[in-house]
């Protein structure tokens, strides 16, 4: 990965530094969610990315999109103008997220009880 594919830290030469900027972004409640489908799935439009996103509101998977594209993360494509069709896809620098992610996910399922459905709701 050259420079230019870095990402700026806060807090260079702090022994936390890595793990902070690192949580940060992957710390959001959607973000390791939408590139975790977009790992699964390759480039998707907002409607089908939503739907793969169970539980997503409109607004804040657009509010992630735009978070993910100014971290250099997600990039945007527009596929058609009339109607107006854009298409989500990782960047190299998203793509090499996917260690972090599915390492995530795997300790995730080992590690939590699943969830009733149930009692989810009522939460």
């Amino acid at each position: 990965m050259d420079d230019n594919e870095r990402l700026p830290a806060w807090c260079p030469g702090e022994g936390w530094c890595s793990i902070t900027a690192t949580a940060s972004l992957v710390g959001k409640k959607w973000h390791p969610v939408i590139i975790h489908r977009l790992l699964e799935h390759g480039p998707l439009g907002f409607n089908a990315l939503q739907e793969e996103v169970d539980g997503i509101s409109s607004k804040v998977l657009s509010e992630s999109l735009d978070d993910l594209e100014d971290k250099r993360i997600v990039s945007r494509t527009i596929v058609s103008e009339k109607p107006v069709r854009v298409e989500y896809a990782l960047t190299d620098l998203g793509e090499s997220l996917e260690p972090v992610v599915f390492a995530l996910a795997e300790w995730g399922e080992q590690h939590l009880d699943p969830v009733d459905e149930k009692a989810a709701s009522v939460v």
